[in-house]
C-alpha cells in the first residue's frame, strides 16, 4: 500500500550534515543504495523537524497534528528501471507523537521510535534533544549565522541547498521493504546555522562509524515551509529490478 499524500507546515527544520568516508557508508547501506558523493566524501546527517497541521491532503488544517521528529539520514543513489535516482536513506526515525509511532509504515513511512523531546528556541539559538524508547540519544546546540564553514566540501550555501533540494526522496526500512516518501516544498529556502555542540549516539557508534570516519560539515535551518509528503511505491529488499 502506498502512503497517502500528507500536507502541512514545516515549522522548523534543522539539518546537521557530516562528511563520511565512502567505504564506511558502502559497508553500512543495504542494497540497492550506494552513497552519493561530494568531492569523494559521503554525506550523512540529522534532521530535526517540527511539523504542524499535518493531515491527509484535502482535509482541513484544523484536524492536523503537530509533532517533533528526528531522522538520521544518508545521501544515496540507486538505479530504478535503468534510471539513476538520488535521495536519502533513513535508517531510523524518532518522534514525539504516539500516532506517528503507531502509524509508521502505513500513514507515515518506516518504523518511528517514540521519543521524549526537549526543545528550547530563543533569539536565533536552538537547543534540541531527545531520548528514544530504545535509549538512542541526540542533542544539538546551534545558532543562526551568516558565516560559511571554509572546511566544507561544498562550495557555498547555494550548492548545499541544491544538493538537499534535489535529494527530496527518502526511503526508510520497514519489515520486508523500504517505504518511500517525497518532500514537495512549496517554498524552499535555507539559511546557515553554527553548531556549538552536537551529540548523536547513532553517529558515535564506532561499530558502524569507526573513529575519524565522520566529520561535521555544515548545518542548515528552514522555517515556515508549506509542503506535501507524497507516498512512493515500496522497494523490496534485494529486488533484482533495482540492483
Amino acid at each position: 500500500m502506498k502512503i497517502p499524500k500528507i500536507k502541512g507546515i514545516i515549522d522548523r527544520r534543522i539539518l546537521i550534515n557530516y562528511q563520511v568516508d565512502k567505504e564506511v557508508l558502502e559497508d553500512y547501506l543495504p542494497k540497492p543504495f550506494k552513497p552519493k558523493l561530494v568531492n569523494g566524501k559521503g554525506i550523512a546527517g540529522i534532521c530535526l523537524i517540527r511539523l504542524k497541521e499535518i493531515r491527509p491532503k484535502g482535509l482541513p488544517k484544523q484536524i492536523g497534528i503537530s509533532s517533533e521528529n528526528g531522522a538520521h539520514r544518508i545521501a544515496v543513489e540507486w538505479h530504478e528501471n535503468g534510471k539513476l535516482c538520488e535521495g536519502v536513506y533513513i535508517p531510523r526515525r524518532d518522534t514525539s507523537s504516539k500516532l506517528n509511532s503507531l502509524a509508521g509504515g502505513t500513514i507515515f513511512p518506516g518504523v518511528h521510535h517514540l521519543a521524549e523531546f526537549k526543545v528550547r528556541e530563543t533569539d536565533g539559538n536552538y537547543n534540541v534533544s531527545f531520548i528514544s524508547d530504545d535509549d538512542t540519544t541526540l542533542s544539538i546546540e546551534a545558532c543562526e549565522t551568516q558565516k560559511w564553514n571554509e572546511e566544507s566540501i561544498f562550495d557555498d550555501l547555494n550548492c548545499v541547498s541544491d544538493f538537499f533540494e534535489n535529494g527530496a526522496v527518502g526511503y526508510s526500512p520497514d519489515k520486508d521493504d523500504f517505504d518511500g516518501l517525497e518532500l514537495k516544498a512549496y517554498n524552499w529556502k535555507v539559511s546557515l546555522l553554527e553548531v556549538k555542540k552536537v551529540q548523536s549516539s547513532f553517529f558515535e557508534d564506532e561499530n558502524i562509524f569507526p573513529k575519524g570516519s565522520v566529520k561535521l560539515d555544515n548545518a542548515l535551518l528552514m522555517k515556515n515551509i508549506e509542503h506535501e509528503w507524497i507516498g512512493l511505491e515500496k522497494i523490496k529488499y534485494n529486488e533484482n529490478l533495482y540492483i
